[in-house]
């Protein structure tokens, strides 16, 4: 028998009893008002407005007008006294999770299956040309849940533990799995590729931004390519939010602008002058000088929720030696780069876990002398091993990276680094399209510098280090860590999955498919004039949508402080 998490069984949200802590959180919201806000992808702009072409970003720029079956509970934000910092991309903890569209759920077996109930009465707006207003129902869905599941840009076995998905009633969809998953509420619940989308807007073109259309508290008025997407209130939204125990309907602003800035200094700029009310992602270098020319900011410090490597395809020599391998590893003083390039404000992590998955997390300091070694600078050892692997004169590869990567200043103190043992990098740049390509494809360059979502525990090795998962460049692959992955993919007990995680993730890190490099903080920073907001970034996968709704912005505030 199945242990069913309680939490599944109940599927209730928790309410908002803790929404009354802290003064700026207890005010009397006003609505109306604009929000401008630099997101943390603020270089990358729409990948697509169509979720099914399995965009990760979609959520990031959509998630304002689309919904899923749950989101994150933020009465348990740090912020409303709670102990949650909703910073990761796509991780939420189990007592963290509430009913968005689902307003309750359950897991009943015989067959093992989770039954939502839907909210009755959540409205699909009206949009000229492309629908009228209607109810969102069970329909819609299945709908969803069978376009994602049929288009030909899916990831492969991503909802293999499915058998079917049916509306029962009007307002009950039932999905009926082959086996118990571990992340079945991420997957089609709150993660990355659920968002619920009418059959409508797909009739009408979901790629093209003027149709789209959802359940969610703002409408998508305009986008301007490479500079904005401009969201207007949905003014016949169904969700509110209750303060100092009064409820007041959502959402707050007007209308809320994203702002894509790919140059640093004019996005500093603005957020300076009041052009931004919020960057979410400010570069730890800057933050001195704001404070001093803008000491008015509100600040919250997070460390970086990516991973940040070169990785080195195993399926082409020399990479196909782990001598090599760790050789490049040990020839990277991983020290000076924290303390140069990032001015000390990072961390070495036990990747591709986060201190913030409890139980999950090992770090360096625990692992055993044989990682310790991977970590440590060694170039007179790394010249040893490149000899014993065949290149004791070292040799040359390439690796690309983006145009928008912030960090391709570090790559290159690599470069010299990995230059002192005889080894050349060759470094190409690409526009994004075409490096995202190169990796999806399997077409990327013998090395591929990134920086990647660490998403979630039981995601993070699968996705980089699972035989032939899309997000994994170095093309690793072995048979007995995707039998582990399975394993604890379908375990229902955590302390068994926790477990798990940590034997696999010393494994990876033995065998160094990666030449693994520090992980930056960074800071985000608001206007005192933004409301019932404290630093949050995400409330399911790398969608902010819920918590931007939840803004009110003290306009009086704003005006008598000359803005």
């Amino acid at each position: 028998m199945i242990r069913i998490p309680t939490w599944t069984r109940l599927g209730l949200w928790a309410g908002a009893a803790a929404l009354a802590a802290g003064s700026a959180l207890a005010q009397e919201p006003q609505p109306g008002g604009s929000l401008s806000i630099a997101t943390v992808y603020r270089t990358v702009t729409p990948l697509s407005f169509d979720p099914a072409d399995w965009n990760w970003k979609f959520n990031q720029d959509m998630g304002l007008v689309n919904e899923a079956l749950f989101a994150a509970d933020l009465s348990k934000a740090r912020s409303r006294g709670g102990k949650q910092p909703f910073i990761s991309d796509g991780y939420l903890p189990s007592n963290a999770i509430r009913g968005e569209l689902a307003e309750s759920w359950q897991m009943l077996e015989n067959p093992l299956r989770v039954e939502v109930k839907l909210r009755k009465g959540v409205m699909f707006p009206e949009k000229k040309g492309v629908m009228a207003a209607r109810e969102m129902t069970a329909a819609d869905v299945v709908y969803s849940y069978d376009r994602y599941n049929t288009s030909p840009k899916k990831q492969a076995g991503y909802y293999d533990y499915i058998d079917k998905v049916e509306a029962t009633d009007k307002h009950t969809v039932v999905f009926t799995f082959n086996k118990y998953f571990t992340e079945w509420d991420y997957r089609f619940g709150w993660g990355y590729y659920n968002a619920i989308m009418a059959k409508e807007v797909v009739e009408a073109g979901a790629s093209n931004w003027r149709n789209a259309n959802g359940t969610g508290p703002y409408m998508l008025s305009n986008y301007v390519q490479g500079n904005s997407l401009t969201f207007k209130k949905n003014k016949d939204y169904w969700d509110s939010e209750t303060i100092a125990g009064k409820t007041y309907k959502l959402p707050f602003a007007e209308t809320i602008n994203y702002r894509f800035i790919k140059d640093e200094s004019t996005a500093l700029t603005a957020l300076r002058t009041g052009k931004l009310d919020i960057m979410e992602a400010v570069p730890w270098s800057a933050v001195d000088e704001l404070k001093k020319n803008a000491p008015q900011l509100k600040w919250n410090r997070w460390l970086s929720t990516l991973g940040t490597f070169i990785a080195l395809r195993v399926d082409t020599k020399p990479f196909d030696d782990v001598r090599v391998r760790r050789a490049l590893n040990m020839a990277v003083d991983r020290d000076q780069i924290i303390k140069t390039y990032y001015g000390g404000n990072a961390e070495l992590l036990g990747y591709p876990m986060h201190p913030d998955y409890t139980g999950y997390y090992e770090p360096l300091s625990a692992m055993p002398a044989s990682i310790k070694e991977v970590f440590s600078y060694n170039p007179e050892q790394a010249k040893k091993l490149l000899a014993e692997a065949g290149y004791p004169n070292g040799f040359s590869f390439k690796v690309q990276t983006t145009s928008i990567h912030t960090a391709n200043e570090m790559l290159s103190m690599v470069a010299s680094q990995l230059a002192k043992v005889g080894v050349k990098l060759e470094i190409e740049v690409l526009e994004y399209p075409a490096y995202l390509s190169a990796m999806t494809t399997k077409k990327n360059a013998p090395g591929y510098f990134m920086s990647v979502g660490l998403t979630n525990p039981t995601t993070s090795v699968r996705k980089t280090f699972g035989t032939g998962q899309t997000w994994n460049p170095s093309q690793y692959t072995d048979k007995a860590l995707d039998a582990k992955l399975a394993t604890m993919l379908h375990e229902p007990e955590e302390a068994k999955r926790q477990q798990l995680l940590r034997e696999m993730t010393r494994e990876v890190l033995e065998k160094s498919p990666h030449i693994w490099l520090p992980s930056p903080y960074f800071y985000t920073a608001w206007w005192p004039w933004v409301k019932n907001y404290g630093g949050e970034l995400r409330a399911g996968g790398d969608r902010p949508g819920p918590i931007h709704a939840r803004i009110w912005v003290d306009q009086a505030m704003k005006k008598k402080m000359g803005f």
